[in-house]
This record gives structure tokens, C-alpha cells and sequence, in this order.
């Protein structure tokens, strides 16, 4: 069983000063594969000096020095890809054949390249300048569903505007982070400027959430601990960046392609084993297609195959842990206790899986939008199909949740589409299954955050803005 003992501080792997030995376990078979060793507050103490040392240097660089550092990570990125898919199968249980994870975090790294080569950091208002600096000391804290591209995404762009960083990833699937931390020391990041501390939330997040000398927090994960973070945050008047939870709809509009919507929907809300905060989980039918709907949703989940994600005809693997496991199962019975009938799917493993955290791919009709299955973050592989008479009541249901984080729109009317897409109170909205991109900014409306992620919108969250007046 592989041991992962160490911190990594001021460019050097070093033993925690506290330290509790956390074990990881394989979704897929529940067997333990591997230990890691969990940090405390004084060694986040220790990284943010590390951090406020070398900010002094890094903070100075040229545009061309970090778009230099930049390249060269993503060429040893590249190098160790395969490597880095394979890690992330074993702690969080994606099948191998979907190759999402290390693609994603690739394309982050790109995109942040990509932005730095030609955003200015200076320009002119009037008589003033107005100068973009790098804001200092950023904490990145970053949840276990997308545990690469979560971090990379962070991380590229605080490096692209010469911020220095202390990285907590989450305690459920740390050895991507430990891979890529090797990466970037291979490519030359100097000491100091990345640290990575392994911990759990009350601990070491805490301790980053409050610590008076980080400028800035930036955080994925629960809307819960988001609250809490922004709460330890508050007395150092730092900034806080959060990307929350989502319980996105997908409105279906009468005139749409009914099989090709079903079949992005299905596929879209069931990749990662539904573990994504952008995922379509509430599906908008009008209710004279809704049988028809239906069936076709029915059609498109029957053909999952659920199995050990190492085999590459699998298409769902596990979901990442047994407390997850349990809170999907228990969102599946009070989905059957509040009068929901289960389309497909249902409560328990898989036939045929005895062991490993496998959850049935589950749909449900019959949802009315006031149904906790309707209106919480289950994240697991659960929909919710819910039926309107007019595209008003639509719009009312999809904007209807706590949730602002993404929206989803099929019509065959680009323009009904681009009128129902601006009524949507979602920080990032897709028409007909269109692809995500790295360009556009990421991020949410009400108890989904604040805050935005990647492109031009990503990079500016880690600048602050100074006006230097009277240049005439």
C-alpha cells in the first residue's frame, strides 16, 4: 500500500509539524490503497511564509517570464498525462476510457496561457493609469469531483498574474494533487511560490480561511462550507472566491429535438457518476411530450454500463466514497417517500456488483418542483423529471432552487432560445448540448457563489486594481 508522508513547502517535500494518518480507499472494490499524512495549522503557517517570501519575487516577474513558466509546465504536463488519469481512476472511480479529468486540466493550464499572452496589465482612463497587480497570497481549497482540473484550473491562474499560492486539495483524493505537485517542481516553479498541505476542512482549510496573511481565498465545494469559509474569512476582510453547488435545469422547449435533448441529458448528467455541480440534474418537459420524454430517457439509461472503471467498455464507475453512497441512496428513498415514481434505476447497487460504492443510474417522473429531490444537491447519478404547460412556468421552475450555477436550454428557435437563456438566473447557460469551453467565465448566481473562473473574468480575480492619476 503506497504511504504519501509529506508536505510540500517552500519548493522541498517535508514532514507536517502535526500529522494524522488518513487512509484512502478504492471506490470501486472498498479496500484501502493507499495512506497519506494530514498537516495542521502551523504548517499552513509555514506555507504561507514560504508564500509571502517568494511573493516578493514572483509577484515582480515579467509577463514573458510567467508565460515561460507556464509552457513549461504544460509541455510536462503532457509528459505525465497518462499517469495523472490513471490516479485519478484509482481515488475517485471515473472509468479510464472516459479520459475527461486530465484533458480538462490540460485545457485549464491552456486557457490560462492563452488569456496571459494577450490580457494587459496596464491601460488608460483619461489622464489616469490603470494598473492590474497581482493580489498576493492566494489559498486555493479544491473538492474531490474534478480533484485536477479544479486545482489546476486555480492555480494556472494565479500563476499567469504572479500570485503565489498555498493549495489544500480535498482530503478524499489528494494523490492527484501530490502528482501534479511533482510536475510543477519538475518544471521549475521557484520555492515558495506553490505549496501543497494536506488536510481536512476544520483544520487546515480553517486555518487558511483565517489566516491573516493570505489576500485571498478561492474555493470549490459545498455551498455548507463555503458559508463556512466566508465566515473565517471575514475578519481579515480578505477577498473569497466560491464556486458552490448547482442544481442545474435543462428546459426542454416543445419545439426541440426530444431524442437528441434525452440523450445529451443522460449522457451529460450521468458523466462522473453525476458528481458535478454543473450537471443537468432537473429536466423540464412539457407535459404533452412527456411520455414520449420519457420513454426516450429510459432508452438512453438502460444503456450505461456501470462496472469497474478500469474496464473499458464501463461508462460509470462508483461514486467516490461510502458517506456519498449513502447520501445518494438516502436521496433515492425520499425521493419514493415524497410520492416520486422511479423510472428506472432505484434504491441499491447495480445487479451483480456486491461490493464497491455503485449506485443505479436513477430517474424519476412524477417530480413536483417543491420536492426536496427537486430543490437539493444530490450529486450522484439522480434526475429529476418535472413537467410545464407554458415556457413562463418553465422559466419559474428552472429559477425556482437556492441554486444559480448553470442552465441548459433545447429548441429548434435560436432566438426562443436565446430569449429563454437571458431569463435564466445561472451563471453559465448551454444551448442544445453545446460544448463547454475554457473562454467563457465560470461561476454562480445566489447560494452558488461568487466569484468567476477561467478566461478573462478567471485571471482578474487574482488582481487588484490601482489607480495611479495625473499622467496627462
Amino acid at each position: 500500500m503506497r504511504s504519501y508522508e509529506k508536505c510540500y513547502i517552500n519548493g522541498e517535500w517535508v514532514s507536517p509539524r502535526a500529522s494524522t494518518q488518513w487512509t484512502l480507499v478504492n471506490p470501486a472494490t472498498e479496500e484501502p490503497f493507499a495512506t497519506v499524512t494530514l498537516a495542521g495549522a502551523d504548517d499552513v503557517d509555514a506555507a504561507v511564509k514560504a508564500a509571502r517570501t517568494a511573493f516578493r519575487s514572483y509577484g515582480r516577474t515579467s509577463k514573458a517570464e510567467r508565460v515561460g513558466l507556464l509552457e513549461t509546465i504544460i509541455d510536462r504536463f503532457v509528459v505525465h498525462e497518462q499517469e495523472l488519469a490513471e490516479v485519478v481512476t484509482l481515488e475517485l472511480g471515473t472509468p479510464i476510457a472516459q479520459k475527461i479529468h486530465a484533458p480538462a486540466a490540460l485545457g485549464s493550464f491552456k486557457q490560462a496561457l492563452a488569456t496571459l499572452k494577450e490580457y494587459e496589465f496596464e491601460s488608460r482612463l483619461g489622464s489616469n493609469i490603470v494598473r492590474r497587480e497581482p493580489i498576493g497570497v492566494c489559498g486555493l481549497i479544491t473538492a474531490w469531483n474534478w480533484p485536477l482540473q479544479l486545482l489546476a484550473t486555480k492555480l494556472a491562474y494565479a500563476l499567469a498574474t504572479g500570485c503565489t499560492m498555498v493549495l489544500k486539495p480535498s482530503e478524499f483524493t489528494p494523490l492527484s494533487a501530490i502528482h501534479l505537485t511533482e510536475i510543477l517542481h519538475e518544471a521549475g516553479v521557484p520555492k515558495g511560490v506553490f505549496n501543497l498541505v494536506l488536510g481536512d476542512g476544520p483544520t487546515v482549510g480553517n486555518a487558511i480561511s483565517k489566516h491573516m496573511d493570505i489576500d485571498m481565498v478561492s474555493f470549490t465545494g459545498s455551498t455548507r462550507a463555503g458559508v463556512l469559509i466566508a465566515e473565517a474569512a471575514a475578519p481579515s476582510v480578505k477577498r473569497v472566491a466560491q464556486e458552490l453547488g448547482g442544481k442545474s435545469a435543462n428546459i426542454i422547449l416543445d419545439d426541440a429535438d426530444l431524442k437528441a435533448a434525452a440523450k445529451w441529458n443522460v449522457t451529460r448528467a450521468f458523466s462522473n457518476t453525476g458528481q458535478s455541480c454543473h450537471a443537468p440534474t432537473r429536466i423540464l418537459v412539457h407535459q404533452r411530450q412527456m411520455d414520449e420524454v420519457l420513454a426516450l430517457l429510459a432508452s438512453e439509461a438502460k444503456a450505461i454500463e456501470v462496472g469497474n472503471p478500469l474496464d473499458a467498455q464501463v461508462t460509470m464507475g462508483p461514486v467516490v466514497n461510502k458517506l456519498q453512497f449513502d447520501r445518494v441512496q438516502d436521496y433515492i428513498r425520499i425521493g419514493m417517500e415524497e410520492g416520486a415514481t422511479v423510472l428506472v434505476g432505484g434504491p441499491g447497487r447495480p445487479e451483480g456488483l456486491e461490493r464497491g460504492y455503485f449506485v443505479k443510474p436513477t430517474i424519476f417522473s412524477n417530480v413536483m418542483p417543491n420536492m426536496r429531490i427537486a430543490q437539493e444537491e444530490i450529486f450522484g447519478p439522480v434526475l429529476a423529471v418535472i413537467p410545464y404547460s407554458t415556457e413562463e412556468e418553465a422559466l419559474e421552475i428552472a429559477n425556482g432552487t437556492p441554486y444559480g450555477l448553470g442552465g441548459y436550454v433545447f429548441t429548434s428557435n435560436r432566438e426562443r432560445g436565446l430569449s429563454v437563456c437571458r431569463e435564466l438566473r445561472a451563471g453559465r447557460v448551454f444551448l442544445n448540448g453545446a460544448v463547454s469551453n475554457t473562454e467563457a467565465p465560470m461561476g454562480g448566481y445566489k447560494r452558488s457563489g461568487n466569484g468567476r473562473e477561467m478566461g478573462v473574468f478567471g485571471l482578474e480575480e487574482y488582481l487588484e486594481v490601482k489607480a495611479m492619476i495625473g499622467f496627462d
